[in-house]
């Protein structure tokens, strides 16, 4: 029986998931809801599907969904959606606080249903090999930087909710919960802080600092992941990684994983049917929630905000 799926959010990336609806053997694309009714008319047109006049219509048609709305809805429509009885594929952030991202991955446990969150970068990182390391490293530096988007993109939330969100995701699951959260930050064009730095510490002693910037000249992306016996620089703009470790990483991930996303929505169409485990749970996705609320507090703290 197919998995009947909608979509809510006829945006930029709501456009790249009904992609992967459409091309899904396992996924039957039900229909599109956004609040701009002709936005969703013309992405649904495009699939031959329904566009839905209110969210609740489409949740009572559909066995799952996935949510690319603005970040600060997400909370309040994963919520719904669970209650309707809907398995969940959700953008990240989960949420914007942390006692709501745990609050969603206990009610879809108790109502049985998949929630999993669109951090999809993790998948690169096992690709790469990084998950099979055999020592944790001591200390990890990020870096996401990118010039103003010209839509305004994502302008409802911070940088740390925007950008840094998956790199504190990569350093959750490279290094486990974060004891302490500190760091600086700063408005630039937005209204929210467009770009900022977090410095983490772990009960094993080890550190990572994670920096993220959407005012920035030109696109940066990457990471150096300091061991006992060396590091492991990688630029994942470029797909070139410096190694002096006696690890095994894999620069060039391409052939492997072509498509990021749509592999993560594949394994999400696959998790719903019983088929699959689910990519990245709502219960582990809530550990980067908690660090960017606990940075983005702090921040505002210093800057007087």
């Amino acid at each position: 029986m197919a998995l009947k799926t909608g979509l809510i959010g006829a945006g930029v990336f709501g456009g790249y998931h009904a992609g992967k609806i459409a091309e899904s053997e396992i996924a039957e694309f039900t229909g599109v809801f956004d609040p701009d009714p002709a936005r969703a008319k013309e992405l649904a047109s495009k699939y031959g599907v329904e566009a839905f006049g209110t969210q609740a219509s489409l949740l009572a048609e559909a066995d799952a969904v996935i949510i690319a709305c603005p970040a600060t809805y997400h909370a309040e429509t994963v919520r719904e959606a669970i209650a309707a009885g809907c398995h969940v594929l959700v953008e990240k952030p989960l949420a914007l606080t942390g006692d709501e991202a745990s609050s969603l991955a206990r009610a879809a446990d108790a109502a049985k249903r998949v929630l999993q969150v669109g951090h999809q970068e993790r998948l690169v990182l096992k690709a790469m090999g990084l998950f099979d390391l055999p020592e944790t490293p001591v200390k990890i530096e990020a870096w996401r930087e990118s010039p103003p988007a010209p839509t305004g993109r994502a302008g409802d939330v911070s940088v740390i909710f925007d950008l840094m969100i998956h790199d504190l995701d990569m350093v959750a699951c490279l290094m486990g919960k974060a004891a302490t959260v500190d760091g600086e930050g700063a408005i630039v064009h937005s209204g929210h802080i467009d770009e900022a730095k977090a410095l983490l510490g772990f009960p094993d002693g080890a550190r990572a600092t994670v920096s993220a910037s959407r005012a920035a000249d030109e696109r940066r992306r990457s990471m150096r992941l300091v061991f006992e016996n060396g590091e492991i620089d990688i630029d994942f703009l470029t797909r070139h990684v410096k190694n002096s470790t006696p690890f095994e990483v894999r620069a060039d991930v391409s052939q492997a994983l072509p498509d990021p996303l749509g592999a993560a929505d594949h394994a999400f169409f696959a998790a719903c049917a019983g088929e699959g485990p689910v990519l990245v749970p709502g219960h582990e996705a809530a550990e980067a929630v908690r660090v960017a609320e606990a940075l983005e507090t702090t921040i505002k703290k210093t800057n007087g905000a």
